[in-house]
């Protein structure tokens, strides 16, 4: 609305007024033949908002000090506020670093396009920027102290190339006795570097001398989840383990292998490592137990890739899973900022989107995929068992000291004084109280 609206109703127009009046008319004269050209059904506009020159606001008005004084303070005064409130805004906005605001639904700012092109790759903000990890390094062991493998020296191995096994694992029950189960799968694979990365804090001193004793070259990494993602439901777990990984190669110039993501809990025939290993780019096979459908895969004809069967699709490009693809690392090397993000269910898609994935790059594998030779099986979870035994039986005169001792440290059971079922000891098919046995 002009200014001049706003002097008071009993003040009488003074020449400024007038030339306040004309320029208001013609405004209104101008707006009508606007009006007249606007094609049907446009949306009008609004001449407050249209760009023209206005009078000096105080000219117009002059003494009318109270009503317009008090209307002046209450624009200012909602001014400021509205300024405040815009400021309080975007400065929340950008203090929030990007994997935060991707996982709320905020945009990652950054300068990411959100559409993708089969022309081009436009990655979220969080795709367009290296990798930026800090990585802890726990252990390593280079060193493959395996004599044979398969019957064979290991030494008769060395032409092939190096399969990089990135396990990423967490904290629970179970994680020691599959970790255990899958190291004993991989004992049996050649030229393998095995890649544990703990979502943890610390390192596990534990877990350092099982990897240890297994005698595969390894590299144990503590690459704790961002605690912002902690509370997020459903949590991206895996994603730091990864990008952890990710990053390790990286930062070592590794262009000589072939990059596998091999979870903790599934089943893998021997057969997949050989398939996987003469990965040109990106190699693809069909998982077996997954979701509806019982499997998730490629669709292949006449040898060539040409769709996926999977039962959740959710708008992915690449609807495939974690352990259904490897690849090559000279050909991963040519993208610098590969990456995986913190998004549950798009982790596979966007990497692959990162790598600058196509259809006729994809080389399918198990008999033109018509083989299942990894299974995404998984351990029923349970918390940790807590039985009642009180720490004074604990001690040197029987072995149950030591063994729970380590039942606590691989996170599986524990003893206390007060809380869980009191522990029982059978002696001739008759169970007795752990203290008349061991009193």
């Amino acid at each position: 609305m002009p200014s001049a609206y706003y002097a008071a109703l009993d003040q009488p127009l003074t020449s400024s007024d007038d030339d306040e009046e004309e320029d208001i008319e013609r405004h209104q004269q101008q707006h009508r033949q606007r009006q007249q050209r606007r094609p049907k059904g446009a949306a009008p506009r609004i001449p407050f908002l249209a760009t023209h020159s206005l009078p000096p606001p105080m000219a117009l008005l002059r003494g009318s000090s109270g009503v317009v004084g008090s209307r002046r303070r209450c624009l200012r005064t909602a001014g400021l506020f509205g300024g405040a409130l815009i400021f309080l805004i975007a400065l929340c906005y950008f203090t929030l670093n990007t994997d935060t605001r991707l996982a709320l639904g905020l945009g990652g700012g950054g300068g990411g396009a959100t559409d993708d092109s089969d022309e081009g790759i436009h990655l979220d903000g969080i795709l367009s920027r290296a990798l930026n990890e800090s990585l802890h390094l726990c252990s390593e062991g280079h060193l493959d102290q395996r004599l044979y493998v398969q019957d064979k020296p290991v030494a008769q191995y060395g032409h092939l190339p190096i399969i990089y096994f990135v396990t990423p694992t967490y904290p629970r029950r179970e994680q020691i006795p599959e970790l255990t189960r899958l190291a004993h799968t991989l004992l049996h694979v050649p030229r393998l570097h095995w890649l544990v990365a703990n979502d943890q804090e610390g390192c596990n001193t534990f877990m350092d001398g099982m990897l240890k004793r297994f005698g595969i070259p390894y590299t144990h990494l503590a690459s704790p989840m961002p605690s912002n993602f902690r509370k997020v439901k459903p949590a991206p777990r895996g994603v730091a383990n990864r990008r952890a990984a990710l990053q390790w190669l990286r930062q070592r110039n590794l262009t000589d292998g072939v990059l596998y993501f091999g979870d903790d809990d599934n089943t893998y025939d021997l057969g997949l490592f050989s398939e996987i290993r003469q990965t040109q780019r990106v190699s693809m096979f069909p998982v077996g137990f997954i979701a509806d459908y019982g499997v998730s895969g490629p669709v292949v004809r006449k040898g060539k890739v040409v769709a996926f069967l999977d039962s959740w699709l959710a708008g992915r490009r690449w609807p495939v899973d974690m352990a259904g693809f490897a690849v090559n690392l000279e050909y991963m090397a040519q993208f610098p900022n590969v990456n995986m993000p913190y998004k549950p269910g798009f982790e596979e898609d966007r990497f692959l989107r990162s790598i600058g994935l196509r259809l006729d790059l994809i080389e399918p594998r198990g008999k033109n995929c018509s083989q299942i030779l990894v299974w995404h099986t998984q351990t029923k979870s349970k918390k940790a068992a807590v039985v009642r035994l009180e720490s004074e039986y604990l001690d040197g005169r029987s072995n149950l000291g030591a063994l729970f001792r380590s039942l606590k440290i691989m996170g599986v059971a524990s003893a206390s004084d007060t809380e869980g079922p009191k522990a029982l000891i059978s002696k001739n098919g008759k169970a007795s109280d752990h203290a008349t046995i061991l009193s």
